[in-house]
């Protein structure tokens, strides 16, 4: 009996391992070189249920895809042994008789797949795509019922979210103050304390559409009910009872929602030769800081940066290597900061940086690494040249009254340092 082990080109063993149990071995095939081309992941594959037991016990895997017609298991016996390995499973099926997919979705399956085409086979690939990417997302559940609670824990976990759940709405608010980077809320209506839509309104006090998706549940027949919570902030609104497959669609359609909208944001806040955060994010995002900073009296700096005449790199070596010399150094200057701290990039040569709960030594320390970690640096051009570069710093360590102040303040010390020759770092 041979075991197949499909690898991606690399061959690396350290990826993630998927279950394949199918016997129609072109199919099989197909669907194994279809992952391994667009997924971070390997492939074994099972013709039999008895090869499948001997996988198992050898290997741990990210989930299976199961046939349930196999030579050894004609009735779909695979699913429950499978399961009983607490290994997630997506059941591939040519079946269409509704009473059996059914009885398929009353397991604890993630879902039923046809094996009609090859739609079918880019639906189990988005389907894989998107529960891997779930593994970073949290969702909190919140509702009185103990055993609703675990239920839908139990739907939660098996789409590979991680989960917090909690009884009513007050615990739900503190939940969120120990975890704000919770993504769905997914909240009953009716609750002892706070009830779900007192809750949907007070989270939205804090968190935008865009930060976090609500997902309100209700056996509620009134309409009226489901208007009330989307015109007070929730994103959705599900009505009990409801399936399984309706409900993981609903949740997952509002985290990729938000994962739209980060992508969207991170490349407007972004420029785009650097990947460094832009002038616009700096001076949105970072004046909070400054405010809470200046109150708790936290020690902090202001840095303006720039590359010493860029000019003369683009006149003699041409616009592609001055480009290459402002990627070198934005990489040298994320890489040398603290993480927390800003590095963003406001212009054609100029940098500003704000190095958050740093001491005036500590922060004269970095910036003169910074210089002489550049000077000292070289950058290698895809002719083969080596290009050397200096930077003069300006740096405000004792601050005006807002953050745009304090940043012209550095952009005049700056100055000085240019003033000076190069190669300087002067502070305040």
């Amino acid at each position: 009996m041979t075991l197949n082990i499909i690898m991606d080109d690399q061959g690396l063993n350290n990826m993630e391992r998927i279950l394949l149990v199918e016997d129609n071995r072109s199919l099989a095939k197909l669907l194994a070189k279809k992952i391994t081309a667009v997924l971070p992941f390997e492939v074994d594959i099972a013709y039999e249920l008895k090869e499948a037991r001997l996988f198992m016990r050898q290997y741990s895997y990210f989930i299976a895809l199961l046939d349930i017609n196999l030579p050894d298991s004609p009735n779909g016996e695979v699913v429950d042994i499978v399961l009983e390995q607490h290994l997630p499973v997506i059941v591939l099926s040519g079946n269409t008789d509704k009473a059996f997919r059914k009885s398929m979705m009353e397991k604890d399956i993630i879902d039923y797949v046809g094996k009609g085409g090859i739609e079918d086979i880019d639906y189990i690939l988005t389907t894989i795509d998107r529960l891997s990417k779930n593994r970073e997302h949290k969702v909190m559940i919140v509702d009185d019922s103990m055993t609703f609670r675990k239920q839908m824990q139990r739907m939660v976990k098996n789409l590979f979210f991680q989960v917090y759940a909690v009884a009513h709405g007050e615990e739900a608010l503190n939940m969120l103050e120990e975890h704000p980077d919770i993504r769905v809320v997914l909240t009953d209506y009716a609750m002892p304390v706070m009830d779900g839509l007192e809750l949907t309104k007070e989270i939205r006090k804090s968190f935008s559409k865009d930060q976090l998706s609500i997902l309100a549940i209700s056996s509620s027949q009134d309409d009226e009910t489901s208007a009330r919570f989307l015109k007070n902030g929730a994103t959705d609104f599900v009505k009990k009872p409801f399936s399984k497959e309706e409900f993981s669609c609903r949740l997952n359609n509002a985290v990729e929602a938000l994962e739209n909208i980060d992508a969207l944001t991170n490349h407007a806040d972004r420029d785009y030769l650097t990947g460094l955060y832009n002038r616009r994010y700096f001076f949105r995002s970072m004046p909070h800081y400054f405010s809470r900073a200046i109150e708790e009296g936290e020690p902090f700096a202001v840095v303006m940066v720039n590359i010493d005449d860029l000019q003369t790199t683009r006149d003699t070596y041409g616009e592609a290597i001055a480009e290459q010399v402002v990627i070198h150094l934005s990489e040298l200057l994320r890489s040398n900061v603290k993480e927390g701290d800003m590095v963003a990039y406001f212009d054609d040569e100029a940098f500003c940086l704000l190095l958050k709960a740093c001491p005036v030594p500590i922060a004269k320390q970095v910036l003169e690494r910074l210089r002489s970690k550049t000077e000292a640096s070289l950058l290698h051009t895809d002719r083969g040249e080596e290009i050397t570069l200096t930077i003069s710093i300006g740096a405000v360590l004792e601050h005006e009254d807002s953050l745009l102040e304090s940043v012209d303040q550095a952009d005049m010390m700056l100055y000085e340092a240019r003033h000076k020759g190069f190669n300087q770092v002067v502070s305040s």
